[in-house]
């Protein structure tokens, strides 16, 4: 009814810089978006002023369903980047949102291994936050490099050690690729940071097989 009154700017934004598409999308409201959707000049990918499209937000929150209908516009990119250089996936790994994570994963143009302004991979976020079904539906992935150093020259193995993530250790450690040894810039490999936190256990799993 609304969107039928003259004057009514469906793609209008609040102080925040969010459209009515955007917070839609952020309340998983399918109904609504397919609605703000049909509408020509209501823009998909429009951010909100922290540099946010809808795609992320509904990615961040795990309605994967909005986040579906989106990704059937021509113009929405799940690969941009936001300010930070965050894309949709990343924000998906971040919240261990697995069904939106496999459905990015799915699209061509995703690239899995994108680094953020700290020059950290979605993996690499994952593996901080522990969130081992994420972690493993990329690690699945032929072109995810385990052992990309962020801008500290920590890696993914590192983050999952640091913060005593025994099961995201585990599954970095199935790739034959990893390197446990490897150091960060400041000359702390992932065993270190796990003995520095006292997670024992983690540490336990990057001492060498007997």
């Amino acid at each position: 009814m609304l969107l039928g009154q003259q004057g009514v700017k469906p793609d209008g934004a609040n102080i925040l810089g969010e459209t009515p598409l955007s917070v839609a999308a952020r309340g998983g409201w399918e109904g609504v978006v397919k609605i703000l959707l049909a509408r020509g000049e209501v823009d998909p990918s429009r951010p909100d002023s922290g540099g946010r499209p809808p795609l992320s937000w509904a990615a961040w929150c795990g309605y994967d369903g909005v986040v579906n209908i989106l990704l059937e516009r021509d113009e929405v990119n799940p690969n941009r980047p936001d300010p930070g250089g965050r894309t949709a996936l990343v924000y998906a790994v971040w919240s261990g949102r697995e069904g939106v994570v496999k459905t990015l994963l799915g699209r061509d143009e995703v690239d899995p291994d994108k680094l953020d302004k700290s020059g950290r991979t979605p993996l690499s976020r994952a593996a901080e936050d522990g969130y081992e079904g994420a972690m493993r539906l990329l690690l699945e992935r032929d072109d995810v490099n385990p052992n990309i150093q962020d801008n500290t020259g920590q890696m993914p193995l590192a983050h999952a050690a640091r913060k005593g993530h025994e099961g995201a250790v585990g599954a970095l450690l199935e790739r034959k690729e990893v390197n446990p040894d490897i150091p960060d810039n400041g000359g702390r490999t992932p065993f270190m940071l796990a003995v520095m936190n006292r997670h024992l256990r983690a540490g336990e799993l990057l001492l060498p097989k007997r």
